[in-house]
């Protein structure tokens, strides 16, 4: 748990009623990216902003005191905080590493003067990539937005506040709180510890039940951008596809004037027009389509066409124009009760679950990171990977899509163990997560398939509803793809199983269960397989499994926490995929990535060791051990011509 001494950081008091929050979410319409075009520009706000950790005893003076109506530094000290980032690992003070409560952040920023002379016919807009936990941002001491959840974006439109201050720094304060509750996604609870004999005088810890660290602060890009006061909104499409022609249906919102008009071209990757269409909603019909293919799957992965939708409108006698380019793959998605198909073709997931997390940035965006993490990914022959265990960044999206990388995208609904956390103040902002969440990522070829939580206690009476209408509520929204979570209940007493198109199941034979006895992985393994099949006829994926190993720690025979002991693990698994995999399991993902941080504990050594890379992203054997197993997976899976096959080694 992350400790902390102070004062109570419980920010129930300042969350919207939960009506509001639903006709906020109604209100926020569409989730297109930020992109500049002809008619919109953008300007990034990431570098260093003020920052400043209220550490009065209730962690309110910042709202007694209005700290939001003035200049930060007028309110007391501040440091310079990297954003994005995570807060807790840039200084070295051991109360911010452990922090729990409001934080404040602050930057001044001149506006160009073309977008403030218009009389409002250019909208300016405020976009914060994600925040980490909930948040309250004001400009210029005037309150914009109030945004629950910390892995999803969100925004406000700010043209009246800064219309007619050419010249003068348009001021964005952010107060932020971490603190986590039973009805937060992820759940939490503040436990306060009253002996005065042991603690200090108001001390409380963060109590969690994930396995990873809290980190919090601005993590991902904040923008500002414009559009016209007319503007295109939300875009939606959905793909169908035969050998010789696809169907790109469409729908556009356009929001700011009911008289307006739209165009639509469809260009392949060279730039040629392949399909036209105008209207709010169609269809364009492409003949002899690039498909998009993931990874290792085709010799030209991650096809995209580009959607280029122009819509006209005049407003008060003049014409106005807005553009936006949307990246298209057309792919079809199917299960059956022993299959994963993609394009119609058999898929087998063999790749990873990953974790926002590095040193020093902790979740913070940072493309080098990124880019690097796909490099590994492609070199390992990785195929695919979970969003373990919250939505990853949109740029990271866009990678998946591009590089042909296949996405089990899942919402922050890890932890959820207590009884209180599947009532209906839960279950109503879970439905408001997945709305957040497919509404930005819907679009994306990438993303086969939501998941709706990892490891919840599914065996509790109150999962058997609480999942259905989760699940339902996401089929609803989005009908094309199928629905899981990932559980580690027993197959027999899981309440929610029922109600997913693909059993995914954790298990950590040998390591949680029966330490340092790699001989009855076979065994256990193997039942645990038959007995979900039988039991539901779904297709399974084993979403995660894995061993702990340090670095340099080297055993023979194989011992727990060795280097060898996590390759004998692996390969124990691996003789049971292989044979099912020739039946029902579809996929297995390892556990992890790349080692990364939890919270302190007796059995974590600066957090869990479990990756196949360092956190610092060099690789142990076990990686070459997975690499070896995936490549040969995909060259006998795959139609790749014999040149790409040979030069898999140079990846």
């Amino acid at each position: 748990a992350a400790g902390a001494s102070g004062g109570g950081a419980a920010w129930g008091c300042r969350l919207l009623p939960l009506q509001l929050l639903l006709l906020a979410a109604a209100r926020a319409g569409g989730a297109l990216y930020p992109r500049d075009t002809p008619s919109r520009e953008r300007k990034e706000l990431g570098g260093l902003w003020s920052f400043r950790a209220d550490f009065s005893p209730g962690r309110d003076a910042g709202f007694t005191q209005r700290w939001y109506r003035q200049p930060l530094r007028q309110t007391g000290p501040v440091i310079d905080m990297p954003v994005p980032s995570s807060f807790n690992d840039i200084t070295q003070d051991p109360s911010l590493e452990n922090y729990i409560g409001w934080v404040w952040y602050e930057k001044e920023v001149l506006l160009p003067r073309r977008w403030l002379q218009d009389n409002l016919s250019t909208r300016v807009v405020l976009r914060f990539g994600s925040a980490h936990y909930y948040s309250i941002v004001w400009v210029n001491g005037v309150q914009v937005v109030e945004h629950e959840g910390g892995h999803l974006p969100f925004e406000a439109d700010i043209s009246r506040v800064v219309q007619g201050s050419p010249g003068i720094p348009c001021r964005i304060t952010v107060a932020l709180n971490n603190t986590l509750t039973p009805h937060t996604l992820p759940p939490g609870t503040i436990q306060y510890m009253n002996d005065k004999t042991r603690y200090p005088k108001n001390y409380f810890v963060q109590n969690i039940r994930f396995d990873f660290f809290n980190y919090a602060g601005i993590h991902r890009p904040v923008v500002l951008y414009t559009t016209p006061s007319v503007y295109i909104d939300d875009i939606t499409v959905t793909t169908t596809s035969s050998e010789s022609v696809a169907m790109v249906q469409y729908r556009v919102l356009v929001v700011g004037s009911t008289l307006y008009s739209l165009s639509l071209s469809l260009r392949d990757q060279e730039g040629k027009v392949v399909a036209t269409g105008d209207g709010p909603a169609g269809e364009l019909k492409v003949l002899n389509p690039n498909l998009w293919w993931p990874y290792l799957m085709h010799e030209n992965p991650g096809y995209r066409y580009s959607l280029e939708v122009k819509m006209q409108a005049q407003v008060n006698g003049a014409l106005l124009e807005d553009m936006y380019t949307l990246p298209v793959g057309i792919r079809t998605v199917h299960v059956t009760s022993t299959q994963f198909l993609i394009n119609g073709r058999p898929f087998y997931f063999h790749g990873v679950n990953k974790h926002e997390d590095a040193d020093i940035r902790g979740k913070g965006f940072d493309w080098p990171l990124v880019v690097k993490d796909f490099n590994l990914l492609r070199w390992l022959g990785a195929n695919s990977f979970r969003t373990s265990h919250y939505p990853y960044a949109e740029e990271i999206m866009d990678l998946c899509d591009a590089y042909g990388i296949v996405v089990i995208d899942e919402c922050p609904g890890v932890g959820i163990k207590m009884a209180e956390s599947f009532g209906n103040k839960s279950l109503q902002h879970h439905l408001v997560v997945m709305e957040e969440l497919i509404q930005r990522d819907k679009n994306r070829p990438s993303v086969v398939m939501w998941s709706v939580a990892n490891e919840p206690a599914s065996e509790l009476p109150p999962a058997a509803s609480y999942f259905k209408t989760v699940i339902a509520h996401t089929k609803a929204l989005d009908p094309s793809r199928p629905v899981t979570f990932v559980t580690d209940a027993n197959y027999a007493l899981d309440r929610g199983a029922p109600y997913v198109d693909v059993i995914c199941v954790n298990s950590y034979f040998s390591w949680y269960h029966d330490p340092g006895h790699l001989e009855v992985i076979p065994l256990q393994l193997t039942t645990q397989f038959e007995n979900w099949y039988k039991t539901y006829q779904k297709p399974i994926i084993q979403s995660e499994y894995g061993a702990d190993s340090v670095p340099g720690l080297h055993s023979d025979p194989p011992l727990m926490f060795s280097e060898e002991y996590q390759k004998a693990m692996l390969r124990e698994y691996h003789s049971v995929f292989d044979k099912k995999r020739k039946e029902y399991v579809i996929g297995e993902l390892i556990w992890n990535f790349a080692d990364f941080m939890t919270n302190q504990g007796t059995t974590r050594v600066l957090g869990n060791k479990k990756g196949i890379f360092t956190r610092q992203r060099q690789p142990k054997s076990a990686a070459f051990v997975l690499r070896e197993r995936y490549w040969k997976i995909a060259n006998e899976s795959s139609c790749l011509p014999p040149i790409v096959k040979s030069h898999s080694l140079f990846l």
